[in-house]
């Protein structure tokens, strides 16, 4: 199994910068694509952004040149740098990464969420 936790989280105003970090831990061999994923109240969870174990990364275009996410293969730990924050960017943010079986995404993993409030 593995664990991520999320940290990082908090309350900024408009126009304000939070990092956002997701620690991964136990099996993380098994770990493929990580990315992070939001859930604002009354809504869908959606995808933030994605990378993958090579460093690609794709962006939600509400984000793009906004956010940053980046991992540490090394530390296995997933970032999300972001910028510019605007009051529709308040949700819980949740860390996800692929479960992988050799080549195969077999399923997935999640951190527990953590808030991001951004007032106006």
């Amino acid at each position: 199994q593995v664990q991520l936790v999320e940290s990082g989280g908090g309350l900024v105003q408009a126009g304000g910068s939070l990092r956002l970090s997701c620690a991964a831990s136990g099996r993380t061999l098994s770990i493929g694509a990580m990315g992070w994923y939001r859930q604002a109240p009354g809504k869908q969870r959606e995808l933030v952004a994605i990378i993958s174990t090579g460093g690609s990364t794709d962006y939600a275009d509400s984000v793009k040149g906004r956010f940053t996410i980046s991992r540490d293969n090394a530390k296995i730990t997933l970032y999300l740098q972001m910028s510019s924050l605007k009051p529709e960017d308040t949700a819980v943010y949740y860390c996800h990464a692929d479960r992988m079986w050799g080549v195969d995404v077999v399923g997935d993993y999640w951190g527990q969420g953590t808030q991001v409030t951004v007032s106006s």
